[in-house]
């Protein structure tokens, strides 16, 4: 299960700002912190089968790995989202343009999936490009990271830009989680965001497929 909370921020320079957070470099391990260059892909049959059925495939770009995810399920509630994903490490750009539909196949999720899509070829619904800061922190014995991601959702009836705060819980109590995320939202004035990066990339193709849940992202 993924728990985590997504924020919008206002600009550029307050995405700055947070992440020169003296509060966040005190609890921060430094040498977590560090700059990725993030690509992804988000991947459904032409007739939408995935995003019908609150199921999300995507291949990312990390630095230099790549990595295979299938989400589904889960709910959003003022930015807080949960949603169960396995994620699978692959190699080679051809996850980019034709991954196999068996990539999960040894969960029941993912078998679940590979009988959804059948024969149906996989084609490329939208992409994101941003570049993410990133820093694990420890408050209270919880484990959290601290993404900031500025780039583009790009699609073929236009792009959105990206701007958003992204606290992911990764050992501890939801709780501390989401005290964190008040004192952050109320310091930068952030905006507590519903939508995945997917949910709003699907609606810049103005209702061609179905709404999205929150599970995509």
């Amino acid at each position: 299960m993924e728990s985590e909370l997504k924020y919008r921020i206002k600009d550029r320079e307050m995405a700055d700002a947070i992440w020169d957070d003296e509060c966040l470099l005190a609890i921060a391990d430094p040498s977590s912190r560090e700059k990725l260059v993030m690509k992804a892909v988000y991947f459904d049959t032409e007739d939408h089968v995935l995003s019908g059925s609150n199921m999300a495939f995507r291949v990312r770009l990390e630095g230099e790995s790549i990595f295979a995810t299938l989400k589904w399920g889960g709910h959003s509630s003022n930015g807080f989202h949960e949603r169960e994903e396995i994620n699978v490490p692959v190699t080679g750009e051809q996850y980019f343009i034709e991954p196999p539909t068996n990539l999960f196949a040894e969960s029941e999720d993912g078998k679940a999936l590979v009988c959804m899509i059948g024969n149906k070829p996989l084609i490329n619904m939208l992409e994101t490009r941003y570049l993410r800061r990133r820093m694990r922190v420890d408050l209270n014995d919880c484990l959290m990271e601290i993404a900031i991601d500025t780039g583009s959702i790009v699609t073929d009836m236009g792009e959105e830009p990206i701007l958003e705060l992204e606290i992911e819980l990764f050992a501890g109590e939801v709780k501390t989680l989401k005290d964190l995320g008040r004192k952050l939202a109320e310091k930068y004035g952030l905006i507590p965001e519903d939508q995945s990066k997917l949910g709003r990339g699907l609606k810049l193709l103005m209702g061609s497929v179905p709404e999205p849940s929150s599970a995509e992202v």
